[in-house]
C-alpha cells in the first residue's frame, strides 16, 4: 500500500457488538476481542509508526497502547524503531491526567493534540513529563491538522483505534485507508452504549461502498478489513 502523500496512511481498527457498540454503559471496560484478534491487532500495530485514540478512550480505560508481543518488539527494534509506537491523543478540553497510562508507559513519544484556551493550560500541566508534547490544531482540534503534523513527524503508518468520535471525523473527512472491524458474537442492547461510527456525512456510502478485502475467524470473532475506495494499493 502506498501512503497519501499529504498525511500517514491510515487504518482504523475496531472491535464491537453485533449490534455496533463499542463498550456497555458500566463502568467497568468490556472485553469485546478474542485473544487471537488481540494478538492480530498487536500484529497490524507492529507495522505502524504511530497509534491515535480519543482522550475519551485514555480517560475511560486508561489503555497502554504498547506492543504486546516480545517477538514483535525485538523486530521493531532490530528494524532500528522503538520497541512501541508513538502514542497520539486528540482533546478539546486538555483533560488528560499526567499519570495516565497513556503517558507514562512505552518507550517512544507521546503527543497530545488540543487547541484554544486548553492548549496552554495543558502544556503547563503535562511539562515535567519526558517525551511528552502537546500541539495546538486548533480549537475544536482539527484532525487533517493532526494527521499533517503526525507526517511532518515522521509517521508515515498510523493506526486508529476510537473511540467512536474519533472514528467518526477520521472517516467524515476521508482520512482513512484502511478500516479493520472485529465483530464480538453478542449484542449489547443498550441505546446509551458507545457506538463505532455516529452521524455524519460519509465518503463511503451506498453510492461508493468500501471494499471488503479480508475476512477472518478468531476464536468466534469475526474481523472484517476493508479498503476505502480511495486507499491506492
Amino acid at each position: 500500500m502506498t501512503a497519501p502523500q499529504d498525511r500517514p496512511y491510515t487504518i482504523l481498527s475496531c472491535a464491537m457488538s453485533v449490534d455496533g457498540r463499542i463498550d456497555d454503559a458500566t463502568e467497568q471496560r468490556l472485553r469485546l476481542s478474542s485473544p487471537a484478534d488481540f494478538a492480530r491487532v498487536d500484529e497490524i500495530r507492529a507495522g505502524c509508526d504511530a497509534i491515535l485514540v480519543g482522550a475519551e478512550t485514555v480517560r475511560r480505560d486508561n489503555p497502554r497502547l504498547v506492543t504486546r508481543s516480545e517477538e514483535l518488539r525485538e523486530r521493531r527494534r532490530a528494524e532500528g524503531r522503538t520497541a512501541d509506537l508513538i502514542k497520539a491523543t486528540i482533546t478539546t478540553s486538555g483533560q488528560i491526567a499526567p499519570d495516565s497510562r497513556f503517558l507514562t508507559t512505552g518507550d517512544a513519544p507521546r503527543i497530545v493534540y488540543t487547541g484554544g484556551v486548553a492548549h496552554s493550560a495543558t502544556a503547563a500541566r503535562l511539562s515535567h513529563l519526558p517525551d511528552v508534547t502537546v500541539v495546538d490544531v486548533g480549537d475544536p482540534p482539527n484532525v487533517t491538522a493532526v494527521a499533517s503534523d503526525l507526517l511532518a513527524r515522521g509517521v508515515h503508518r498510523l493506526i486508529v483505534e476510537g473511540g467512536g468520535a474519533i472514528h467518526t471525523a477520521f472517516l467524515t473527512h476521508g482520512l482513512a485507508d484502511e478500516l479493520r472491524l472485529a465483530v464480538a458474537p453478542f449484542f449489547i442492547g443498550d441505546d446509551t452504549a458507545p457506538t463505532f461510527a455516529r452521524p455524519g456525512s460519509y465518503p463511503h456510502d451506498a453510492t461508493n461502498p468500501m471494499t471488503l478485502i479480508e475476512v477472518e475467524q478468531l476464536d468466534g470473532v469475526v474481523a472484517l478489513h476493508y479498503l476505502l475506495s480511495g486507499a491506492r494499493q
